[in-house]
């Protein structure tokens, strides 16, 4: 596992190079998160493929860059950083607004794509009211009061039966929204105010596609996820029944096991390996 800085075209990035493998897979953290957000996962995957983690501009400990981070920058960051590492194939997988920034590499950068996960994501815009919420986390944090997105957001990604047993981790989350540069928070969010609809693009794309839910998701209800999945019947779907928004760290094996799967390994060559 080695953990550096580097040059992604002109913007320094941190991030994580684990494992090895012939083939390789970038996981995408999401908002008011870091690439630490995969530690524990990260262990279920690089027996068998290459793993890299990053922090996306504007949080972690990688460089704010301006007053709106586009999906677009984000996805030209993560295709000039794994240039940089020399990987010209990978799968990329995105939680929540990482799958954002995973869908405008596939739509970018689609000729080094082996296949595109949405973890816990949509393709959907955001819609009028999510624009609004959005603008009023905006006002907090401009307004000094981030620790309010720090009481709420980490505890609301897992499923109300999930939170007592997953407290530290929830405690780790929320210490990691105190960390986040607040510059870097609104940045994003103006990124994610702006965001276009990318249904049509996944529909004609020609990557292939993995849609991972979780099924007590309070932020992709029921009703959502549903016509997300009838709307697009080119992507393998999996469920997760005991997740909710956090399903890489509320059913990691299963979560492991469907990427795997996706890449073309199966759990008996994993065991095998092992």
């Amino acid at each position: 596992m080695t953990e550096k800085f580097i040059m992604a075209g002109t913007t320094p990035l941190h991030l994580c190079d684990s494992g090895t493998g012939d083939q390789c897979v970038v996981l995408l953290h999401g908002y008011l998160e870091s690439m630490l957000v995969w530690d524990d996962f990260i262990p279920l995957l690089y027996k068998k493929v290459r793993v890299v983690t990053l922090d996306l501009p504007g949080h972690g400990i990688s460089t704010v860059t301006g007053a709106c981070h586009t999906m677009e920058f984000l996805a030209d960051v993560v295709a000039a950083a794994m240039q940089a590492l020399g990987i010209d194939r990978y799968t990329v997988v995105g939680h929540s607004m990482g799958g954002y920034v995973a869908l405008a590499l596939a739509e970018r950068h689609a000729q080094h794509l082996d296949g595109v996960v949405l973890l816990s994501s949509t393709p959907n815009a955001d819609s009028d009211e999510k624009r609004e919420n959005r603008r009023r986390e905006i006002a907090l944090v401009q307004s000094g009061k981030k620790e309010l997105l720090a009481r709420v957001a980490p505890a609301a990604g897992f499923a109300a039966c999930n939170r007592t047993r997953f407290k530290e981790q929830i405690e780790d989350l929320t210490e990691q929204v105190h960390v986040t540069e607040d510059e870097g928070i609104i940045a994003l969010l103006n990124g994610m105010i702006e965001r276009k609809d990318r249904n049509e693009m996944l529909r004609q794309s020609a990557t292939r596609q993995l849609f991972i839910l979780g099924c007590k998701d309070e932020y992709i209800t029921e009703e959502v996820a549903e016509k997300m999945i009838a709307n697009h019947p080119q992507a393998t779907v999996v469920r997760l029944e005991n997740s909710g928004h956090m399903g890489f760290i509320e059913e990691p094996e299963q979560t492991a096991e469907a990427l795997l799967h996706f890449m073309g390994i199966t759990a008996e060559a994993v065991e095998q390996d092992e």
